[in-house]
């Protein structure tokens, strides 16, 4: 499939993603950020929620120390923390302030608008608005702060930034974009990677799709795979799953590619099938940019 001329807030801002990551990696402030060796407890909503899993499973196979990721609606009360950190894009969202708000110990935060409520409910903020986005649908926040929190736990992104690039220019092949069904796998840091990716396919698209841990989708998912339908691998496949899948006659994909470039190509399929059905992936059907509840 060709480029497709950026028509969308959304494209573009895909299109963007490796110069906010070389911005990101360029100055990361590790004095608003956790600490070697604290026990943190990483919150945050839907996007924000798969990335803190990612940055948990990082932080503790790094040996920084125990990192807990909730979704800031389930997160248990009375556990100890040295410190929360919450991810959100808008700085508004109900359950994040809410959590924040009855939490005691020390808070930071990243976000990408300095104006909002965010800012006095932390102790230590850290604003990446030139990753903000016009668009509903977050693409390039999620990773910007993602890169950020990999590169504070020293991982060097130049090889990811470079198959940013690779990623967000190689032509996408038809057979993603026609596709009926898609089963996003993943295995460590990278399952909440692939917790994202099915979600930027249901918002952008509408799409049908899943994620599981890829050791996992063998213990029944496998039997959704077919002709017609994806079963996308982001980092390494565990050894005989693409064989499975088929040999059910389903169509197996991954690639080489840093997981967070790969997360880049998921996106940018999630908008080309929002274009062939129609629809407007700036501005998904029912949701809004912040979540905020009515008391």
């Amino acid at each position: 499939m060709g480029r497709h001329v950026v028509t969308s807030h959304t494209e573009a801002e895909i299109a963007s993603q490796p110069s906010c990551w070389r911005r990101a990696v360029a100055d990361v402030p590790v004095d608003a950020l956790p600490r070697h060796g604290e026990r943190v407890a990483v919150v945050g909503c839907g996007t924000s929620w798969f990335i803190a899993m990612a940055y948990a499973t990082l932080r503790e196979r790094a040996g920084h120390g125990e990192t807990d990721a909730f979704a800031a609606s389930e997160a248990p009360s009375g556990r100890s923390y040295d410190r929360v950190l919450a991810l959100t894009r808008s700085g508004t969202t109900t359950e994040v302030l809410e959590l924040l708000g009855r939490t005691t110990t020390k808070i930071s935060a990243i976000t990408a608008d300095p104006e909002t409520p965010i800012m006095r409910a932390a102790d230590e903020v850290v604003v990446l608005d030139y990753a903000d986005e016009r668009s509903v649908v977050q693409t390039r926040f999620a990773t910007t702060q993602l890169a950020l929190l990999r590169a504070s736990l020293g991982e060097d992104l130049t090889r990811a930034i470079e198959d940013a690039e690779r990623a967000v220019a190689a032509p996408l092949p038809d057979e993603l974009v026609k596709a009926e069904q898609f089963s996003f796998l993943g295995t460590g840091w990278t399952v909440g990677l692939a917790q994202e990716a099915a979600l930027k396919m249901r918002e952008a698209s509408r799409s049908w799709t899943e994620a599981y841990p890829a050791m996992e989708y063998r213990h029944g998912p496998i039997s959704i795979a077919g002709p017609g339908r994806v079963t996308w691998m982001l980092g390494a496949a565990p050894d005989g799953l693409r064989g499975q899948v088929e040999q059910a006659g389903g169509m197996f994909f991954d690639s080489e590619l840093d997981p967070m470039a790969e997360l880049i190509r998921a996106q940018r399929v999630a908008v080309a099938r929002a274009f062939a059905q129609q629809l407007n992936p700036d501005e998904p059907m029912h949701l809004t940019r912040s979540v905020i509840l009515s008391p």
